[in-house]
C-alpha cells in the first residue's frame, strides 16, 4: 500500500505546466512558460529564467496574466513577448539585465507570435485586421468599451457568405484577416507587409534580413482547399515569390542558417486527414523540393493526446548551426522521440525513452539541447540533453505534488487482432490495488481519430485509477505512431475494424488480468472517441456505463454543422452528404439507437463547433423518448478544447460528473 494520498479532482488546480523552452543566445541559460491555475481559478502564464549552472528558476514576470512567447534579441540584451495583461495579447519588451516591461503594440484583436530579425532591429509578428483597418490608428478597448461591443453585436445579425466563417478556437470569424506586421525597434515605428484577404502565417526571417517566410492561401478557392503555399517576400522592392505548387499544406518553415534551404513540413493530402506529416528541405535559387522522409514510415511532430498541455513548444524542424542537420520530434510506437535528419536523407534517434518529449531548444554552441518531456507519472519538466547523450533534469516545478499524490504507471499490452495488426494498449491498476480483488475497468477511447495515446501525464486516467478503478487505453487502426497503412485503416470503415480493435483489446485484457470484472465495464471517450462510444453502445450490451464527450451521433447532421464537416465528412468516410446520404446514415450511431441498453451520460460544450451540441441534443431526444437511461450535461462557454484547456471550474465539474456516473453505475 503506497504511503502517498491518492490523487483528487482538486489536484489539478496544483499542477504547475511548462511549455516554450528557449536558449538563451550565449547557451548559458534557459526561460520557458509555465502555466498555473490561480486563486480565481483562471489560468495564468508566467516566464522563467534559469541558468544551466543553477536548480532553481526566477520568474521574469509576475503580473497575474498569460505571458507567453517571449524571445530574445541576437544579441540577448533584450527580449519581446506577448502578455495579456492589458486585456489582449499584446507585444512587450524587456531588458534582460533588468527594468519594466514597456508595452509596444496596441492592436484592437492584439499581437501575436514575435520573431526578431537577424540583425536585431526588427521584430515581426501577426495582428488581426480587417480590410479598412490602419496599423498607426489601433488603440486596444477598454473592458467597459468591450463589453458595449459584445452587447450591440448581440444586438444585430450576422451576415455569412463563406463557408468557413467559425472555428472552434476562434468562434465566428467575422471580417478579420491575419497579417504580418514589421516595428522597427528604435523608433517602434509599424509596417503592414501583407494585406490580401487571406490569414498570413509567420514563418521565418531570412539570415540576411532581407526576406520575410509566409505561408498562406492566396487563391480564389481558398475556402474550399486546406492546401496553402510558402510565399517569400522581399522586404526591400515588395516583391512577392511563390515557393510551392499549391497541391500541399506547409507549417514551420525555416531558412538554414546559411541562407541558401528553407526546411518544411508539411504533406500532399495523399490520405487526407490521414496523411503522415513528411519533411521538406528547398533549394532557394532553384524552388527544387526534396522530401528527405521519404521511405521513413513515421509521423513528424508530435502527435500525443493529453489534458494538461497548456501552451505550445517547439517540435521542428529546426536547423544545426552549419546547415548539415535538421532536428525534429517524431511521434512513434506510444512515445514520442527526438531526431536529427541529414541533408542527404539519413535520419538518427538523437534522444528515445519511453516518454512523451514535447518540446526542445538548441544551443548551437554546445550542440546541447533543452527538452521538455512528460511522463505518465510526472506532467513534465526540462532536461539538458548534451552532445554526448548525457541527460541532467534541469526543473522540477512539481515535486510537491508529485511527493504527496501516489500515480499509476501503466503496463503495455501488445493485442493481435483478428486480421492480424497488431494494436498497441496500456492499463492502469487502481490506487491501493490489492491481488485476488475484483475491480471495475473503465475502457478510454482518444479522439482524431489520427492521433495516439501514449507515454505521457493524463490527468484524467490517473484520476480515475484513483478512485478505484482499472482504466485500459490503447490505439486501434487510424492511431499515429505506426505507419501509413495504420493510420488510414479506418478511412472509410468506422464502426468497423477500429471497432473490432477496440473490443479486442478489451477481451485481452480480461484475459490477461484476473482482477478485472468482466460485469462492471464501463467506456468513455472524446470527440472520436465520442463517436466510437455511441457506437459501442448501440452494438453491445456488456459495458455497464457509458460516458460520451463532445461526441458525433449523425453524420448527416455533422457535414453541415461542424466548422469542418464539409470537407472531414468526405476525408473519413469517402462520401458528403448528398453523395451518398444512406451510407452516412448507416455510420450514425444514432441509427442503433433503440439498441443502446447501457446507462448514458452526455457531456457537450455550448460552444463547440468542431463537434456542434446539436450531435448530443440528438442523441440525448431519441434515447429519452425511447425512455432509455440517458442524461445531458451542458457546459457554458465551453468549446471542443474543454477538457484540455477549457474553464478550470468547467473541467473539475466535468471531472466530476464522470466519476458520479461510473460510481453509480459500475
Amino acid at each position: 500500500m503506497s504511503l502517498k494520498r491518492a490523487l483528487q479532482v482538486d489536484d489539478m488546480l496544483q499542477l504547475n505546466v511548462v511549455s516554450d523552452p528557449q536558449f538563451t543566445p550565449d547557451g548559458r541559460a534557459f526561460t520557458y512558460t509555465m502555466t498555473t491555475i490561480n486563486d480565481q481559478n483562471e489560468y495564468e502564464s508566467q516566464l522563467m529564467y534559469q541558468r544551466l549552472k543553477d536548480k532553481h528558476a526566477t520568474p521574469w514576470t509576475f503580473h497575474a496574466s498569460k505571458n507567453s512567447n517571449l524571445r530574445f534579441s541576437p544579441d540577448g540584451k533584450r527580449a519581446v513577448f506577448q502578455s495579456t495583461r492589458s486585456g489582449r495579447p499584446q507585444l512587450w519588451l524587456i531588458h534582460t539585465d533588468g527594468g519594466e516591461a514597456k508595452q509596444l503594440t496596441t492592436f484592437r484583436h492584439g499581437a501575436t507570435n514575435p520573431i526578431w530579425s537577424k540583425d536585431g532591429k526588427h521584430v515581426f509578428f501577426t495582428a488581426f485586421l480587417e480590410a479598412d483597418d490602419d496599423i498607426h490608428n489601433q488603440k486596444e478597448p477598454t473592458k467597459e468599451e468591450e463589453q458595449k461591443e459584445k452587447e450591440q453585436k448581440q444586438k444585430k445579425p450576422l451576415i455569412v457568405n463563406r463557408i468557413t466563417y467559425k472555428s472552434d478556437a476562434r468562434g465566428f470569424h467575422d471580417q478579420k484577416r491575419a497579417q504580418i506586421i514589421m516595428l522597427t525597434i528604435y523608433d517602434e515605428a509599424l509596417y503592414q507587409l501583407t494585406e490580401a484577404d487571406a490569414d498570413h502565417v509567420l514563418q521565418d526571417i531570412s539570415p540576411d534580413g532581407t526576406t520575410l517566410l509566409y505561408a498562406a492561401n492566396l487563391t480564389d478557392n481558398a475556402d474550399y482547399e486546406l492546401t496553402n503555399d510558402l510565399y517569400c517576400l522581399h522586404l526591400m522592392t515588395k516583391a512577392t515569390s511563390k515557393l510551392t505548387d499549391g497541391k500541399s499544406t506547409y507549417d514551420k518553415a525555416v531558412f538554414s542558417p546559411d541562407g541558401s534551404k528553407i526546411a518544411s513540413f508539411g504533406h500532399e493530402f495523399a490520405y487526407k486527414g490521414a496523411s503522415l506529416t513528411e519533411l521538406y528541405v528547398f533549394d532557394i535559387k532553384t524552388k527544387e523540393r526534396t522530401c528527405l522522409s521519404k521511405d521513413w514510415d513515421v509521423e513528424l511532430g508530435d502527435a500525443m493526446i493529453g489534458d494538461t498541455r497548456l501552451g505550445e513548444s517547439e517540435s521542428g524542424p529546426i536547423w544545426n548551426e552549419d546547415s548539415s542537420k535538421i532536428f525534429f520530434i517524431a511521434t512513434d510506437q506510444g512515445a514520442t522521440e527526438f531526431h536529427a535528419a541529414s541533408i542527404d536523407g539519413g535520419n538518427e534517434v538523437i534522444y528515445k525513452q519511453n516518454n512523451h518529449i514535447f518540446g526542445f531548444s538548441y544551443d548551437k554552441y554546445s550542440n546541447s539541447f533543452i527538452l521538455g518531456m512528460s511522463r505518465p507519472t510526472n506532467p513534465g519538466e526540462f532536461y539538458l540533453l548534451q552532445e554526448d547523450g548525457t541527460l541532467e533534469p534541469m526543473t522540477d516545478n512539481n515535486r510537491t505534488f508529485l511527493r504527496d499524490v501516489d500515480l499509476q504507471e501503466p503496463e503495455e499490452l501488445l493485442i493481435q487482432t483478428e486480421d492480424n495488426w497488431e494494436v498497441q494498449g496500456w492499463l492502469l491498476r487502481p490506487y491501493g490495488f490489492t491481488e485476488g480483488k475484483k475491480y471495475p475497468t473503465i475502457l478510454e477511447i482518444h479522439g482524431g481519430p489520427h492521433a495516439m495515446y501514449g507515454q505521457t501525464f493524463f490527468f484524467e486516467m490517473q484520476l480515475l485509477a484513483a478512485k478505484g478503478y482499472v482504466v485500459l487505453y490503447t490505439n486501434p487502426r487510424g492511431s499515429h505512431g505506426y505507419g501509413q497503412a495504420f493510420v488510414n485503416a479506418c478511412r472509410g470503415d468506422y464502426g468497423g475494424g477500429d471497432y473490432r480493435d477496440i473490443m479486442a483489446a478489451v477481451d485481452y485484457a480480461m484475459h490477461q488480468y484476473s482482477f478485472i470484472d468482466e460485469q462492471r465495464l464501463g467506456v468513455t471517450g472524446g470527440s472520436y472517441g465520442g463517436f466510437m462510444t455511441n457506437w459501442i453502445v448501440g452494438h453491445t450490451n456488456r459495458f455497464k456505463a457509458a460516458v460520451t464527450q463532445r461526441s458525433i451521433s449523425n453524420w448527416l447532421s455533422f457535414y453541415g454543422v461542424s466548422d469542418i464537416g464539409f470537407f472531414f465528412t468526405e476525408w473519413e468516410h469517402g462520401v458528403n452528404l448528398l453523395d451518398d446520404p444512406a451510407k452516412l446514415w448507416e455510420f450514425s450511431p444514432l441509427k442503433y439507437a433503440k439498441n443502446v441498453e447501457t446507462p448514458l451520460l452526455i457531456l457537450h460544450g455550448e460552444l463547440d463547433y468542431r463537434c456542434p451540441i446539436e450531435q448530443g441534443e440528438q442523441l440525448f431526444i431519441t434515447l429519452k423518448h425511447l425512455k432509455k437511461e440517458v442524461e445531458f450535461v451542458r457546459f457554458p462557454h465551453a468549446n471542443h478544447e474543454l477538457s484540455r484547456s477549457g474553464n478550470p471550474d468547467m473541467r473539475i465539474e466535468r471531472l466530476n460528473h464522470i466519476i458520479r456516473w461510473f460510481d453509480t453505475y459500475l
